[in-house]
């Protein structure tokens, strides 16, 4: 993070009067039935489990004892829970009559990351990572053990207030997030023909960026689509000395990295954000051959459809056609390759948006609610579930930092760690019990019982 957003962050804290205890003591979460249920599991049951779960993280695509963990604590809460969804996934329903459709997702895996926190919990945990072979120390670096202890924290909650709702709730552990990988498997395991497809779906994500339990949500797009773009260029070698006598693929790359500069600059609007950013470009071997082939690889992104297609569409567009400005043939012409690593921009619902947002404030206090937009281009894979077919969803944000912290960090001491540092650390019982708090809230009100609702 850098330190001017962090310190315009501090500011905000400090302003609407944040304080670790006042998320406690002064939320009135003890003056209401559900707040002080919440309060009464963590220290009874989930703050055993996020330790657990921290202690314990595994990567992704290998969750298993995570996904076990998750399908027993689900089913001890009375839901109908199916394992091996997608590869690990889980989903568990709870059918309490007639009413809508709504899905709650937790993501499970961890990083390749070795945990330097110094945590009195913190992960020793190593695995062999299914990519490399080789092992590797593991952490949650992401704060996924906050996303499923709260996903446990919100079936207790609702199996146990059955009587103030109605319809079918879908809670769905995920697999793979970090790969962005995990949500299209479960949805090509025929997720909604299995289960039902939700008329809502909702999630949400630790900040590190953001006071512990202050809720944070927005309209547009809170994530950016992700694609990972590999452009193969192919050329003519020849003698460095002769360079008529071939075609230059290091030359002709070149020529294509500066030219995709101009989908962003000249065929998006000023206002629309978008990213092309060409991370690798490898070509030739020695200082006097022209080599027949380059390779650059390319992350893309956007924060919405139409912008998507634009960009994607433009780079096959300029690569080939630059082909065709140097004189390749037309079996030579550059390979554009889209890889099954990418993900659509995650769009909110609007109109879903100011609902919830309205229960919240109502509920948990104006202080307690921010729209505050993002200010990178950070990408998730929650969009395979809504995007086809289109689900109104919500992803929405929970802070994660003490203030204790925010203060140390502006007075000079250590910088808030980032998502996926060893550093990373987030104070569990204010982050998980509002995300269990805050999720309970807006299922009660997407799924109001038949008396509620008239």
């Amino acid at each position: 993070m850098k330190i001017k957003q962090l310190s315009l962050l501090s500011k905000l804290a400090l302003t609407i009067g944040f304080t670790l205890g006042s998320l406690y003591c002064h939320a009135d979460f003890k003056n209401t039935d559900l707040g002080a249920s919440i309060n009464a599991d963590y220290t009874n049951r989930l703050g055993a489990l996020f330790t657990h779960f921290h202690r314990n993280p595994e990567l992704s695509f290998i969750e298993f004892k995570t996904a076990k963990k998750l399908a027993d604590e689900l089913r001890s809460s009375g839901f109908e829970v199916t394992e091996n969804v997608g590869g690990t996934g889980v989903v568990a329903i709870l059918k309490n009559g007639k009413g809508p459709l709504v899905m709650m997702r937790g993501d499970m895996d961890g990083l390749p990351v070795q945990e330097k926190s110094g945590l009195e919990y913190a992960s020793t945990a190593t695995q062999t990572d299914p990519i490399t072979g080789t092992e590797v120390p593991v952490m949650h670096a992401c704060g996924h053990d906050v996303h499923i202890t709260s996903l446990i924290g919100t079936a207790r909650q609702m199996s146990a207030r059955m009587d103030q709702w109605s319809g079918t709730l879908m809670l769905i552990g995920q697999p793979a997030e970090e790969r962005i990988r995990g949500a299209k498997a479960m949805v090509d395991d025929n997720l909604w023909k299995r289960f039902g497809q939700p008329d809502y779906a909702l999630a949400f994500h630790v900040a590190a960026g953001l006071p512990a339990g202050l809720v944070n949500v927005q309209e547009g797009s809170p994530f950016a689509g992700s694609d990972s773009v590999d452009i193969i260029i192919h050329g003519i070698g020849a003698h460095g000395a002769s360079p008529h006598a071939g075609k230059d693929p290091i030359l002709l790359g070149s020529q294509i990295v500066v030219a995709l500069q101009t989908l962003v600059s000249r065929e998006l609007p000023p206002r629309e954000p978008g990213v092309i950013t060409v991370g690798s470009f490898h070509g030739g071997t020695k200082h006097n051959i022209i080599s027949d082939r380059a390779h650059l690889q390319l992350t893309v992104r956007n924060t919405n459809l139409e912008t998507r297609e634009t960009l994607l569409k433009g780079i096959k567009r300029i690569a080939e056609n630059m082909g065709r400005v140097a004189g390749l043939p037309e079996d030579k012409l550059p390979e554009v390759i889209y890889s099954k690593s990418s993900t659509p921009p995650t769009v909110n619902n609007g109109p879903l948006v100011r609902r919830l947002k309205a229960v919240w404030q109502n509920k948990l206090g104006n202080d307690q609610v921010v729209s505050l937009s993002s200010q990178g281009m950070g990408a998730e894979d929650f969009p395979y579930f809504t995007t086809e077919p289109a689900i109104p969803s919500v992803y929405f944000s929970i802070g994660g930092t003490s203030m204790a912290d925010y203060q140390a960090a502006s007075n000079g001491g250590p910088a808030i760690a980032s998502h996926h540092s060893p550093l990373f650390k987030i104070e569990p019982q204010p982050a998980v019990t509002r995300g269990v708090h805050a999720t309970v809230l807006a299922l009660m009100d997407l799924m109001p019982t038949p008396h509620q609702s008239d």
